[in-house]
């Protein structure tokens, strides 16, 4: 199977460059087949990788360069299931966007199949690799392509201003990871992640190695939009079109996050062994900032694309935090959220193209009980704000669950609570919206929501049905994740398997071959924990609450009211200035943000 691990990367990429050349000949519908194809590929092929990865690491050496002695000469794509799943939902997603766009973006530029086949490539080839700095350049290449997304419309403000800072941020958190990976390189002569990993095993943690550890860490919380890193996302998603945000909120955010994971268990986890409590305590606190405060966000939006990109803010915290906790239990909860997360969050941005192109607007105030003649839209949006929720079985309760049990073994069992209150204000504010557009509840006015520009609605003759189809597909395949047989089972020893890092490295540098441990795994069905049951029950309540408050707060008793805006606008004031939209606010915060966390480390490694 070795041969096909360059394929999920290839195949986009030369089908990118094919429609570059016949661009101008090519009739439109041809031209869109062949991407969707070339993305149909690439799907296949990473979920045929994925099947062989589950028995053993596959490994590919790019030129027959094999490691001699140990020493990683050449360059790997170095495959477990973890990184697999990875490449195989990023390629899904950009499948599904692709056949969603076949009619929702053919006014646009051939140039869009383009530089999507180019961000689907390089999403897969940075989930495959085995080497440090050419994750660094995978990253990048999906970088440039999505700045380029971000700004596609460049003719409209918005999407100029959107694409700059998303483009700014993220190329100085960009310097950051490579400055980190000059000092690894100066250290250890080697870009290889398990070869570097060995060297610095040998050796307690020096202030070098500390030092590459947070330029690499914060380099990554910016690209994974960790607060205070995370101003780049909603403008990148207010101004980027719905198959777009598709694959900013549902694979890129949490391709930073695997990346955090991946750089610490293969590179980090041997000299900073000692200091572990140190690395888990900072970053459970910057995740669980980015949970609260990317709740409260999202429920002050009125902008969908916005309110549903703070809430992948919520979510990226959570798995942050379940990142923290640095065991493979907790490691499994955040594969299963990426999975599920990844694929309710795509659908309900398709959703939002849709609602653009109906009702011409994307403000949940504008459209005001115009949805009540698209009955099927509103189904698909409840049904995916209630995957979001976490309630048993359904949606992200399996990757809750795991997180809860994971938090509860290392003293955290309080964060099964701040997860239950983030994702119940998240999908509280999804519920006011969809009941303010789909059923006309609510009041017409809210001097609560911050206004934002509208977006240029597409053209009206696109194909409704495909464009639904296509959300409800992502939706559904999202809803029933935690019920396919045996995934608890195997995501957790897929999670195992990513932090046995001598394992890994037996493979990579000396071709050992792992025990084939998966096939005696069962097919068993999800068993609930009672105790995280309820706290996906409590996560409905309080969604139910704050919908009900953003509809009818107005109804409240005056005193209340006064009461509670004394005590909760300054400081949500504060925090809505912070997100001025202006670059250079966005760098002082990611400046002073780095100097923080890089004063924390300081002070406990």
């Amino acid at each position: 199977m070795s041969w096909a691990l360059p394929l999920p990367v290839a195949i986009p990429l030369i089908a990118a460059a094919l429609l570059v050349v016949g661009g101008e000949v090519l009739p439109r519908r041809v031209y869109d087949a062949i991407g969707i194809a070339a993305a149909a590929a690439a799907t296949a092929f990473a979920l045929l990788i994925l099947q062989a990865s589950e028995r053993h690491d596959v490994l590919h050496w790019f030129g027959g360069w094999h490691p001699h002695n140990g020493i990683a000469l050449g360059i790997s794509f170095t495959v477990d299931p973890l990184g697999a799943g990875m490449a195989a939902l990023a390629c899904g997603l950009d499948l599904l966007a692709l056949v969603y766009s076949w009619t929702f973006m053919r006014w646009q530029s051939q140039a869009f199949d383009v530089l999507m086949l180019t961000f689907g490539g390089a999403m897969a080839g940075f989930a495959l690799t085995g080497d440090i700095f050419n994750m660094f350049v995978w990253f990048e290449l999906m970088g440039v392509s999505a700045y380029a997304l971000a700004g596609f419309m460049v003719e409209e403000l918005g999407p100029l201003q959107g694409a700059i800072n998303f483009a700014v941020t993220n190329t100085v958190g960009a310097y950051l990871i490579l400055m980190g990976i000059a000092l690894l390189y100066a250290r250890t002569d080697a870009l290889n992640l398990a070869q570097i990993g060995r060297t610095l095993e040998r050796r307690p943690a020096d202030r070098l190695v500390i030092v590459a550890f947070v330029l690499i860490v914060t380099g990554l919380m910016v690209k994974a939009a960790i607060v205070p890193f995370h101003f780049w996302l909603a403008d990148a998603h207010a101004a980027s079109p719905a198959p777009v945000c598709m694959l900013l909120s549902g694979a890129m955010v949490e391709l930073g996050i695997f990346f955090i994971a991946r750089v610490y268990w293969t590179v980090f986890a041997g000299p900073l062994g000692v200091h572990e409590a140190g690395v888990r305590d900072v970053l459970v606190g910057l995740g669980v900032t980015t949970a609260l405060v990317g709740a409260a966000m999202c429920f002050l939006q009125r902008h969908l694309k916005r309110l549903l990109a703070y809430s992948t803010i919520s979510h990226a915290g959570v798995m942050l935090a379940g990142v923290a906790l640095l065991d493979p239990h907790s490691l499994a909860g955040v594969a299963d959220l990426v999975l599920a997360h990844g694929l309710l969050k795509g659908g309900l941005f398709l959703i939002c193209g849709i609602i653009l192109v109906e009702l011409r607007h994307i403000d949940e105030l504008e459209v005001h009980g115009a949805g009540r003649r698209l009955p099927v839209t509103g189904v698909l949006w409840l049904v995916g704000t209630v995957g979001l929720i976490g309630i048993p079985p359904l949606g992200v309760f399996l990757a809750h669950q795991l997180l809860d049990e994971g938090g509860r073994a290392h003293g955290f069992g309080w964060l099964a609570a701040v997860g239950a209150v983030a994702s119940g204000v998240c999908a509280g504010a999804m519920l006011r919206a969809g009941a303010r557009i789909f059923l006309g509840w609510g009041a017409h006015e809210d001097h609560l929501l911050t206004p934002e520009p509208d977006e240029d609605a597409p053209e009206r003759d696109v194909s409704l049905r495909l464009m639904a189809t296509v959300a409800g597909v992502a939706i559904v395949l999202g809803l029933v994740v935690p019920l396919v047989p045996g995934l608890e089972a195997r995501t957790q020893l897929a999670a195992e398997r990513f932090a046995d890092t001598s394992a890994y490295r037996a493979v990579v540098l000396h071709g050992a071959a792992h025990g084939d441990r998966a096939a005696h795994l069962s097919f068993s069905v999800l068993s609930v924990d009672t105790a995280s049951a309820l706290y996906g029950l409590a996560a409905l309540a309080i969604a139910a609450a704050t919908a009900a408050f953003g509809l009818w707060h107005r109804r409240l008793p005056g005193g209340l009211r006064r009461a509670g805006a004394r005590t909760l606008w300054p400081p949500a004031t504060v925090v809505r200035d912070a997100h001025s939209g202006i670059v250079g606010d966005y760098l002082l915060w990611l400046s002073a943000g780095a100097l923080a966390v890089a004063a924390l480390w300081a002070l406990t490694l």
